[in-house]
């Protein structure tokens, strides 16, 4: 025999609304790009503090951190950091869907060179958006969204929306081709 459930009037609108719920929070989720935490699909947060804490922090940190690439640069969480080479001086040419897959390293307030970086040749740059982004030896910086733990250098020599992206050396200096 199969029993039928009643439910109260207004749980059937409750009911009826979760599925649009659940839809609509999804599209917000994907429908815009927050540079200030973002997450990679393998729960690696790319908020740029020196603590690895979510979101830009008051100081953001840059320093130097040994990979199988050699001696490369990182966030102060070891998170690997690259130059895009389509990137015109220090003016950012990856915004909107590729700014998605290689987030900016951002800061509220200050930078600084943790252990093996300059801190002659850290500065921000202001983006298209008015947010700051994290430069060094003038290239502005970015995440990769495929690297799920600090240390992976899965973004290293990819050519995507329309230029290759590198790691840097300690001097600022693209490794690889």
């Amino acid at each position: 025999m199969i029993r039928r459930t009643r439910f109260p009037l207004g749980s059937r609108k409750l009911l009826l609304l979760a599925p649009a719920a659940g839809i609509t929070m999804l599209v917000a989720a994907c429908g815009g790009v927050s540079y200030g935490a973002t997450t990679a699909p393998g729960g690696a947060d790319y908020g740029g503090g020196s603590s690895g804490s979510p979101g830009t922090s008051t100081s953001t940190s840059v320093a130097v951190r040994v990979s199988s690439l050699g001696r490369i640069l990182a966030d102060g969480g070891g998170r690997t950091l690259y130059l895009f080479e389509k990137d015109s001086g220090t003016t950012s040419a990856c915004d909107g869907s590729c700014a998605a897959v290689w987030p900016p390293l951002l800061a509220d307030g200050g930078v600084q060179a943790g252990s093996g970086a300059s801190g002659a040749l850290l500065a921000t740059v202001t983006r298209g958006d008015g947010t700051k982004q994290v430069s060094y030896n003038g290239h502005p910086l970015y995440y990769y969204v495929g690297d799920h733990a600090p240390g992976d250098t899965s973004g290293q020599n990819l050519d995507q929306f329309g230029g290759g992206w590198y790691v840097l050396s300690p001097l600022g200096t693209q490794i690889g081709n």
